[in-house]
């Protein structure tokens, strides 16, 4: 059996357990995927889905990045594609979602509007009732009080301990070790609130359907400082002036961002550096060094 037919038959079996209707199902095209998964454009009576797809990956990976849409969704702050359904069986892990059409181009404004209102979503801790994946490297997300706590135990220490069970401890354990011990410095006087976030939020992971609305997409979310979504659309190409204008006029970012922006980006070049390999080495070394400058 092809992986199309595969895939089909799966989705096929998952809707008829769920609603016992019998419906017909194509396979349309594929479509360009991330650095990680495959996509899909399909058809359920006539009408387009889209579907993301990978072999042999994390089994609670799309399980956990749906749970993380419908978090979104409910706060009617910014639209994204509606979960539909998801399943893993055999090694092949998937998830189904609503097909929009869209486009990288749109109102920018809109988009820094409507992530300061998710932004302003927040809880009494960092952190969230279970735990996800940014990528296909899991992401703990046990709750904490103190920010600083949760960013050095929950997010840089996971990421330098596999980073050195992958072989890059000699270029950063000494280091890292240097950072963590840093981080209250770093982070001193900085006590936000938890606000719920994407968790993921560089350019490809937000664009705009053809009538104007802001599409965000591809959450890794958590509840936590929303300064580290901001600094992530800072990485790999940036975001428009007018996003951050109109960011910053609803939710204005405090002193000191600059520093925090790179111990918050730190995490996501070390993710890169667990994933990709080598090629991301370098900027890992050079963001230490400078933050661990910067603590002094």
């Amino acid at each position: 059996m092809s992986t199309e037919q595969n895939l089909l038959s799966l989705i096929r079996n998952h809707w008829t357990k769920s609603t016992d209707v019998d419906f017909d199902i194509e396979w349309q095209r594929n479509l360009s995927g991330g650095d990680i998964n495959q996509a899909a454009l399909i058809q359920i009576d006539g009408r387009d889905y889209f579907l993301k797809y990978h072999y042999h990956g994390a089994p609670g990976v799309f399980a956990a990045e749906s749970r993380a849409l419908s978090e979104i969704a409910k706060q009617n702050c910014i639209r994204v594609p509606a979960p539909i359904a998801h399943g893993c069986e055999g090694g092949l892990t998937w998830l189904l979602l609503e097909y929009l059409d869209l486009t990288p181009h749109g109102p920018a404004e809109m988009l820094g509007e409507q992530l300061a209102a998710l932004h302003a979503v927040t809880q009494a801790r960092h952190g969230w009732e279970f735990d996800n994946y940014i990528g296909t490297t899991a992401q703990i997300n046990t709750r904490h009080i103190e920010w600083g706590e949760f960013w050095r135990d929950c997010r840089l220490k996971p990421q330098l301990e596999l980073a050195h069970i992958n072989g890059f401890g000699v270029a950063l354990t000494d280091k890292g070790e240097r950072l963590l011990d840093s981080v209250p410095v770093l982070l001193a006087g900085h006590q936000p609130d938890a606000s719920l976030l994407h968790g993921d939020l560089w350019r490809g992971n937000a664009a705009f359907t053809q009538d104007g609305q802001a599409v965000i997409f591809d959450p890794a979310s958590y509840y936590g400082d929303r300064e580290t979504d901001i600094a992530m659309t800072e990485l790999f190409g940036g975001f428009s002036a007018g996003f951050y204008s109109a960011y910053r006029a609803h939710a204005p970012i405090s002193d000191g961002y600059r520093t925090r922006r790179d111990l918050y980006n730190l995490y996501h070049i070390l993710n890169h550096l667990n994933l990709f390999g080598h090629s991301y080495l370098s900027r890992s070394v050079t963001m230490l060094d400078g933050l661990i400058a910067e603590a002094g």
